[in-house]
C-alpha cells in the first residue's frame, strides 16, 4: 500500500469492516445492471432501519446528489441504498455485505 493509500485508508465508513469494504468496492466496479439489482436489494433494508434514520438518509440524498465526490453520489437511488446500508445495525450490514458479495461475484440476485 502506497503512503497516499495508507493515509486515506479507513476514511470511509465501510472501511472498518473488510466484508463491507469488499462488497462496496466490488459494487463500485459492477455493471449498471448489477448496480440496479444491488440498489433494489439494499433498499429493502429500510424495513429494518428506524424512521428517524430514514429521514436523515433523505437529507443526505438531497445534500450529496450530483455534488459529492463519492462514486455513488451521481445516482440518488444508489445514495439512498448505500446510506440505508450504512445506518443498518452491524449484523444486518454483515449479512447484506455477504449477500452483495455473493450476488456480484455470481452475477445476480435471487428474486
Amino acid at each position: 500500500m502506497s503512503e497516499e493509500q495508507n493515509k486515506n485508508y479507513g476514511k470511509r465508513w465501510y472501511d472498518k469492516d473488510p466484508v463491507l469494504k469488499e462488497a462496496l468496492d466490488l459494487l463500485q466496479l459492477s455493471s449498471e445492471e448489477q448496480k440496479n439489482e444491488a440498489k433494489d436489494y439494499m433498499l429493502q433494508l429500510q424495513e429494518k432501519v428506524a424512521s428517524d434514520v430514514i429521514e436523515r438518509v433523505y437529507e443526505i440524498v438531497s445534500q450529496y446528489q450530483g455534488k459529492g465526490n463519492r462514486w455513488y453520489d451521481n445516482d440518488p437511488v444508489m445514495i439512498k441504498a448505500v446510506e440505508m446500508l450504512r445506518h443498518a445495525d452491524p449484523k444486518t450490514q454483515k449479512a447484506a455485505a455477504l449477500k452483495l458479495l455473493l450476488a456480484l461475484k455470481n452475477n445476480g440476485f435471487d428474486k
